[in-house]
């Protein structure tokens, strides 16, 4: 039988024009965590007000089934499901990057403001334009000009990480204040969308947002992965950092980018989710260990988990119907404490 020392060793897989190292702890991680995610998906489509088996759900999938049964399989749940499981990966990873280049497990692009940046322009967007076709763009915008700043800000021969943090713990209740202005500027009937959308909810999800944050997670991962390893290395400090011939600016740069772009689809097509990208990462560091590529996909998989299981908790097993925003965040503020706790212990 494979010991589970056996199963934490690192294999080199070698071809004439190809060379790469793979976890194999990591791996079987990864395998379990999408069987999970799979049964959970599941389980979460037969449930609701409309009773359906597992058979059900799966002849409706591909077509087959009575009208009543395909609207809402196909129209109702599928879209919210996947939504839900897209979002939670885009967090978790863009949550892996920040906490990566800041060397702090207690950063998220919620805590150091880059949610907040996409929420004040989302937000002003909806109000003011009142057209949603543009959202996921006015998110990005806003994402990328917050970061542009706090990184500006935090300048002073390099961009500090501590410096990033404390500026942009600043930037957040900035923006912050920004959107409750707005709010309270602007007559009820006109801020209605805007407030129900702060919250962090998935009501409503389509096909259209399960495919655009598709897209986008898709197109970024690859990027993520190929920049842990130099991010590794941006752990030891930023003078080894230098002598290993690694560009740091570019590298931060590019993390602070891809970020971003993961944290703006979130807002975008589901609100500011809170806490989802700061418990994630630092859950998945604990089980499989240091961060690598194969950590970075398995933080994804386990924050579209998450975010899924903490929704069908919202819709489905409270009093009320609640906005998943609300429901991570009851889970997420507690564990905050936690992390800080076991910080404060460990200085």
């Amino acid at each position: 039988m494979t010991s589970f020392r056996q199963l934490s060793e690192t294999r080199t897989f070698r071809t004439s024009w190809f060379s790469h190292r793979i976890n194999l702890k990591v791996m079987m991680l990864i395998a379990l965590a999408i069987a999970i995610l799979i049964l959970l998906m599941l389980w979460a489509i037969t449930l609701g007000a409309v009773d359906l088996s597992i058979r059900e759900v799966w002849n409706a999938t591909w077509g087959d089934g009575d009208r009543k049964t395909l609207l809402v399989v196909r129209t109702l749940r599928w879209p919210r499901i996947a939504t839900a499981v897209v979002i939670g990966m885009a967090l978790a990873i863009s949550g892996m990057l920040f906490q990566s280049i800041a060397r702090n497990p207690l950063v998220s692009p919620d805590i150091i403001g880059i949610n907040s940046g996409a929420t004040v322009v989302a937000v002003a967007w909806l109000v003011i334009v009142r057209n949603t076709s543009q959202l996921p763009l006015a998110a990005f915008l806003g994402a990328i000009l917050t970061a542009a700043i706090i990184y500006l800000l935090s300048w002073r021969n390099g961009a500090s990480p501590d410096r990033m943090i404390l500026v942009g713990i600043g930037v957040a209740s900035m923006t912050q204040a920004v959107t409750a202005l707005i709010l309270v500027r602007f007559p009820l009937e006109q801020i209605r969308p805007a407030v129900v959308w702060t919250m962090g909810s998935i009501y409503g999800s389509t096909w259209r947002d399960v495919v655009i944050t598709s897209l986008v997670v898709l197109v970024s991962l690859p990027f993520a992965i190929l920049l842990m390893q130099p991010l590794r290395a941006m752990s030891l400090g930023d003078n080894v950092t230098r002598s290993l011939g690694i560009p740091l600016e570019m590298t931060r740069l590019g993390v602070i980018l891809i970020g971003c772009a993961l944290a703006a689809v979130s807002v975008a097509f589901a609100g500011p989710i809170g806490f989802v990208a700061l418990m994630v990462p630092h859950m998945a560091r604990m089980i499989a260990g240091p961060q690598s590529g194969g950590v970075l996909v398995f933080s994804g998989i386990l924050g579209g988990i998450i975010l899924l299981l903490s929704d069908t908790l919202a819709l489905h097993f409270l009093p009320v119907v609640l906005p998943v925003g609300v429901v991570t965040g009851a889970i997420g503020a507690p564990y905050f404490l936690f992390l800080l706790y076991r910080s404060n212990s460990r200085m």
